[in-house]
């Protein structure tokens, strides 16, 4: 019996390690779902992005509206920041803004914090899900296992974001492929593209 338990876990050890691909879901009462398929950027890119990102998440959560009263989440891809989730006053909204752009290195940031009630934890499972949907058409699509591809896909109440270095053709393949996942109310694209 442990004999195939440990068969399985390697197993699904293999299916997150494979094809440099990243895989982290939220749990159901913390993040928002996040998938990275296919980054082929350099280690330290990827260590840049998360120091910023971490600086970015202490400073909110030392605030005390920003911890308890909204759900704000903070992805970095190649130094560009990403705040999602929701927010009921407007000028928490923009204080997590001027938190993020006061982070050294950060080139730009995009606020899509909603200014609504914060969203419940079957919202943020259902966000999961889609995440772990669209990461799995991504990963069978030919035209994205190219080196020239890195997309970082989060999905917030319904909403999914895609980040990363992209072709234009690849960012429409991604935009489509995203589209078409159940559950999908929208899509933004947060690329920076490769000419």
């Amino acid at each position: 019996m442990k004999k195939i338990i440990s068969q399985i876990f390697i197993l699904i050890l293999s299916a997150f390690t494979l094809q440099s691909c990243i895989f982290v879901a939220g749990a159901a009462a913390g993040a928002a779902a996040i998938a990275v398929v296919y980054d082929h950027r350099s280690i330290q890119s990827t260590l840049e992005d998360n120091k910023i990102a971490n600086k970015i998440n202490e400073k909110i959560h030392a605030v005390p509206a920003l911890r308890n009263e909204s759900h704000i989440e903070v992805t970095v891809f190649n130094n560009v920041v990403l705040l999602t989730g929701q927010t009921t006053n407007p000028a928490w909204r923009q204080q997590a803004e001027e938190i993020a752009h006061s982070q050294p290195n950060v080139s730009k940031v995009y606020n899509q914090i909603s200014i609504q009630g914060v969203t419940s934890s079957l919202t943020r499972t259902s966000d999961s899900w889609i995440t772990t949907k669209i990461k799995g058409q991504m990963l069978a699509t030919e035209e994205l296992k190219t080196n020239t591809s890195s997309i970082k896909v989060i999905t917030e109440d319904g909403v999914v974001y895609l980040m990363g270095i992209v072709t234009q053709q690849q960012a429409n393949t991604a935009v489509d492929i995203a589209r078409q996942v159940s559950g999908v109310q929208k899509v933004v694209k947060v690329f920076q593209y490769k000419n």
